[in-house]
């Protein structure tokens, strides 16, 4: 597109002489001049026409001076708008006040055009920087935008409402998920599958990034459709491995840690499909490790075995799910929360509903990291049995 020069000076010639000029250039449509005999008239045009990328103004002008419009054109904030003064040869005070008010460069009477198209070429060279680093601006915010509406959305396709099933009371059952970007590859789920049994599931996508947050909601969907039709947690598994493994890409995969309660007896089935081991808070103080099913992740090979093992709560009993973006949180002197640090703190909150506990955890968390930069993505969920 052409750069657009508007020409703002008293003298008649200056106009038939930059048209001779630079007529080649014109003719190209490389440049487009336009001309004003005063500021008053410039200001209007510029006003009605925002788009012209060089103002060459004289200084000494009627009606509206040359420094004047300077000023009123500093007003309309417009970096990319560059402005060169033409003054008598000698003139330097009223230079000096343009050059201090943001004028670009100047050029004095008589005009050397050889020099003032050269200061005009500099002048493109910085117009097209800026337009340039406006357009990325631009760009950016509207990946931002885009952004902010993605995590909106992955937000609403975890669970909120809490208690989810309030006439349920054998069992109380909370979870949170805090993204370290705008969108995150953890997720957390929880369902009841039948009037008898609660399905409830934690999960980690490797990566970070919008291909993790699509392949999280890819997971997600995939578990819990197969875990609502299917009784066994191990099955589970590994139909969900069988499907992500044709979804994958770039070789993501996912950990999962997958349960099912009998609400009713507290008797949990579950299936450790590459996650972190809950940890079991028992109602005598006892914290321990959940038992490992030694299983593969999910997406990486099909048509793994899956197995499953059991844990029975009693009344009081909670188990405590996490992702390792709570272990691994670091401290400004990157040391790390660590596994331990995690259990001794469960140890001070048995008996804590789980509101509290994950609540009272994810602060643990943040008061450990002190201001340090969140690296991974922190989703936790407890589910306490209370027993009929």
């Amino acid at each position: 597109m052409a750069i657009k020069i508007l020409s703002v000076d008293d003298e008649q010639d200056l106009e038939i002489l930059l048209s001779q000029y630079f007529r080649r250039k014109i003719k190209r449509g490389e440049y487009e001049f336009s001309f004003a005999h005063n500021g008053v008239e410039a200001l209007e045009m510029i006003l009605a026409n925002p788009d012209f990328d060089i103002i060459l103004s004289d200084i000494n002008m009627p009606e509206m001076d040359g420094l004047t419009l300077l000023t009123k054109i500093n007003e309309l904030r417009n970096p990319a708008l560059k402005c060169i003064m033409v003054s008598a040869y000698g003139d330097m005070e009223n230079i000096r006040i343009a050059m201090n008010r943001g004028a670009f460069d100047f050029t004095t009477k008589p005009i050397n055009l050889e020099d003032l198209e050269r200061t005009i070429e500099k002048a493109i060279e910085q117009i097209k920087f800026i337009k340039n680093a406006q357009k990325e601006h631009s760009q950016l915010k509207s990946i931002q935008t885009d952004l902010h509406v993605a995590r909106e959305i992955q937000q609403t396709i975890l669970p909120k409402k809490f208690p989810p099933f309030p006439e349920l009371k054998s069992f109380d059952i909370y979870a949170c998920m805090n993204a370290a970007k705008y969108i995150g590859g953890d997720f957390y789920d929880f369902f009841l599958i039948d009037p008898d049994r609660l399905g409830f599931v934690i999960a980690d996508v490797s990566g970070k990034g919008v291909l993790a947050a699509i392949f999280m909601a890819i997971s997600r969907t995939v578990v819990r459709a197969i875990a609502l039709t299917e009784s066994s947690p191990s099955a589970c598994m590994q139909r969900a491995n069988n499907i992500l493994c044709q979804e994958s890409v770039n070789d993501m995969f996912v950990t999962v840690f997958y349960g099912i309660m009998n609400i009713h007896t507290g008797l949990i089935s579950y299936c450790n499909a590459g996650h972190n081991p809950p940890v079991y808070i028992q109602r005598d103080s006892h914290v321990s490790v959940l038992p490992l099913t030694h299983d593969l992740v999910l997406g990486v090979m099909k048509d793994k075995e899956y197995h499953e093992k059991e844990v029975q709560l009693q009344p009081g009993d909670t188990l405590f799910l996490y992702t390792d973006g709570v272990t691994e949180a670091m401290n400004p002197q990157e040391k790390p929360y660590t596994e331990k640090r995690l259990l001794e703190n469960c140890m001070q909150l048995v008996g804590e509903p789980p509101v509290g506990l994950v609540n009272k955890i994810n602060d643990s968390v943040t008061q450990f990291s002190a201001g340090a930069e969140q690296s991974d993505d922190i989703t936790i969920l407890a589910v306490k049995f209370n027993g009929e």
